[in-house]
């Protein structure tokens, strides 16, 4: 399954999911070379999440390979990877599926807490996923990357707050493609599942998914969404009615 939008209009401009989007396609390009030579295993190094380096489990001064003749010398713990990595991708499509995501699901989230708030929720998100993806592989020495433990969160949020919203998801099995609406729960706790069966199945210091970070953001979404929600936005999202200036204004807050 993957959601192509929900029926759930926006009553404020998603700046933030914008600038998220924004920047990590800039870092893409910019930074990382679009996937393309040395600019591309460097940024891996230098802003990728390596689980041993940030618990320590690597000695400093260790060299990784990153290919047939690249490699990585850890420098010690670094805990400012895991904000860094969060911007980064390994490869086209694993950057655009992921901003597809943050678009579909980002900018309600966006509309429900505000502008600060869910910034500071996003982020937060992204290190406790990076935190679950280094509970599970502690000693790894694979530089970790992308948007998609934040991501989690932001879905994850979205299962508490909208549950019944419609989205229109493609279904497609060999030759068979559909697009059909469903509840966003449905969506959502299936995608949630798919990732605790796959991290389940998969070695923690392998390559590939890094699947517990998924379920670490998803589940931190869904702990954390009511402390940062804005429940006069969220009321008047369900009534399908548009919150006032006064109104936000009698609230405060950030």
């Amino acid at each position: 399954m993957f959601p192509l939008r929900d029926e759930n209009p926006t009553e404020l401009v998603p700046f933030v999911t914008l600038f998220l989007i924004a920047t990590n396609v800039l870092v893409w390009i910019v930074v990382q070379g679009a996937g393309v030579g040395e600019p591309f295993l460097e940024s891996l190094c230098a802003y990728g999440t390596i689980p041993g380096e940030v618990t320590g489990r690597i000695p400093a001064g260790t060299s990784i390979p990153l290919g047939p003749s690249a490699g990585c010398r850890v420098g010690g713990l670094s805990f400012s990877t895991v904000v860094t990595s969060m911007f980064l991708h390994g490869s086209w499509m694993h950057l655009i599926g992921n901003m597809w995501f943050l678009w579909v699901f980002g900018n309600n989230i966006e509309d429900s807490t505000g502008h600060a708030r869910y910034l500071v929720f996003y982020l937060l998100c992204g290190a406790l996923a990076a935190g679950a993806h280094m509970a599970s592989a502690p000693g790894s020495a694979i530089p970790t990357v992308g948007a998609s433990g934040a991501i989690s969160g932001i879905m994850g949020a979205y299962l508490i707050l909208y549950p019944r919203v419609r989205v229109l998801t493609l279904f497609f099995f060999v030759i068979f493609i559909r697009v059909f609406p469903i509840p966003a729960w449905v969506m959502l706790a299936w995608w949630f599942v798919l990732q605790v069966l796959s991290g389940s199945t998969t070695a923690g210091s392998g390559g590939g998914v890094a699947f517990w970070a998924h379920v670490g953001g998803f589940v931190a979404g869904v702990v954390l969404i009511k402390l940062f929600a804005k429940p006069i936005l969220t009321r008047a999202k369900r009534e399908g009615r548009v919150v006032t200036r006064s109104e936000l204004g009698r609230f405060g807050g950030w």
